[in-house]
């Protein structure tokens, strides 16, 4: 099926990124918005936008009814969910489907084996790969879990199997502890996510968190597109990224392609994935599998020269991968810094206020992903991310210099902002030497001072 109109099931800089690729593939884009945001980048990019009344602005975009009303009204063949949101819903998947349109996302049974980490976790173990020792079992009382902890070990780590974002997440030091941070972590899980069901596994104390890309068409192919370290984190969400990692060997690397794309074929699957995993030395586990575009596809996109938005369309079409596994490379550096409005000195607290100025760094080999403009508002009601600034040279030390150049040419005046923070972060050792954990930032072992 040829597909001709789309509407963007989001917003802010994911929605003007899928639009980008339409226009560039003269596919005609409906856009939503909630009230507050009616001069919006997205919605001024779109070929038609309509308003969504909702309770709150965030609800906005969780309105499955209303969405594909509009869809259906303006003859719509697909929606794209973008991250975030809809994205991974299986009923909104499914809604979509019977409403005789095309979800640009992965197949529903996938996103529902998916959507719950202890399934996921005995898919890929029966697959033969490799998972964090622990327990993902359904029995939850407990005496019964405190028992499986005191086998795993300690460190352990709690968490919620329908959970993300570090929700529903405690780690438990020594036995004694256990007990009270499990109710902790089920009251989180079942606030955030309505389901209090937990799993265990031992905590890695030095984690790098490398992710693999894959992409998988109706024809029964799976290819990946290497590699993505996403290391340098706080509170467990990414604010760094750089394609392709440098901190393992390339054996390590092929086990881990190949366990990526088994992964993919394990259930079924169709459309743009990430596999995560956990890595400690040269030993890989698998995290969970992100079954939607990543916020950090673009250094993906920059080291093999693809655009993943206009794969996703072509797959979700009907037709097969644009490229075989042999034809797809690797080449130079991609770095992307995560720009937000947060105070990074003071608990990376959210920034809110008016945007009065806004100047990026734009040049050759480099991309600014954002949905912001000058006198825009930054509100409570989203995420804080203002852009994100993507990077391309021919090696990693040449990308840093010129993601750092990057940085200290971009200004923005209105709110606090993590330029400095991030400038800071890239330009450390820890940084350039690859010492970064996804645990450092938290823990107190990188100290970044304020500049």
């Amino acid at each position: 099926m040829k597909i001709k109109k789309i509407l963007i099931a989001n917003r802010g800089e994911i929605a003007c990124r899928i639009m980008q690729t339409c226009k560039k593939l003269e596919i005609a884009t409906v856009a939503i918005y909630a009230e507050i945001e009616r001069h919006a980048r997205h919605v001024q990019m779109a070929d038609q936008a309509f308003l969504l009344a909702a309770d709150t602005p965030t609800a906005t975009y969780l309105d499955a009814e209303a969405i594909i009303t509009i869809a259906k009204e303006n003859q719509v063949d697909a929606i794209h969910p973008g991250y975030g949101f809809l994205s991974e819903r299986t009923e909104f998947a499914e809604k979509i489907t019977q409403a005789g349109m095309i979800f640009i996302g992965a197949p529903i049974a996938a996103l529902e084996l998916m959507g719950s980490k202890a399934a996921a976790k005995k898919t890929m173990i029966k697959a033969g790969v490799p998972c964090v020792p622990g327990f993902h079992g359904d029995q939850q009382e407990t005496d019964f879990l405190q028992a499986k902890a005191d086998e795993v070990g300690y460190p352990l780590l709690i968490k919620a199997s329908a959970g993300g974002g570090g929700k529903g997440m405690k780690i438990v030091n020594k036995s004694s502890e256990f007990s009270e941070a499990l109710l902790s972590a089920k009251r989180e899980a079942i606030k955030s996510f309505g389901n209090d069901h937990v799993i265990l596994e031992r905590f890695i104390t030095r984690p790098k968190h490398i992710e693999v890309q894959v992409f998988a068409d109706a024809h029964g192919n799976v290819v990946h597109l290497f590699e993505r370290d996403c290391s340098s984190q706080r509170r467990y969400q990414k604010i760094v990224e750089e394609a392709p990692s440098t901190c393992i060997n390339q054996d390590t690397k092929n086990k881990m392609y190949a366990a990526a794309v088994a992964a993919t074929k394990a259930v079924n699957y169709q459309g743009a994935g990430t596999i995560e995993f956990i890595v400690e030395d040269d030993n890989f586990f698998f995290m969970e599998m992100n079954t939607r575009l990543q916020v950090e596809h673009r250094v993906t996109e920059m080291i093999t020269a693809t655009d993943l938005v206009q794969w996703q369309i072509h797959v979700a079409a009907g037709n097969a991968l644009p490229l075989k596994q042999s034809e797809i490379h690797c080449k130079g550096h991609a770095i992307q810094a995560r720009i937000y409005a947060e105070d990074s000195f003071h608990g990376f607290l959210p920034a809110t206020g008016l945007l009065q100025d806004l100047q990026f760094c734009y040049g050759e080999n480099t991309i600014i992903d954002t949905g912001i403009e000058k006198s825009n508002n930054i509100s409570i009601h989203f995420d804080p991310m203002i852009a994100k600034t993507v990077c391309w040279a021919p090696d990693r030390q040449q990308c840093i210099d010129k993601v750092l150049h990057n940085l200290d040419h971009t200004f923005i005046v209105g709110v606090k902002t993590n330029l400095g923070f991030l400038s800071q972060l890239i330009n450390s050792n820890d940084f350039k030497q690859n010492t970064i954990f996804t645990n450092s930032l938290d823990n107190g072992s990188l100290k970044i001072d304020i500049p």
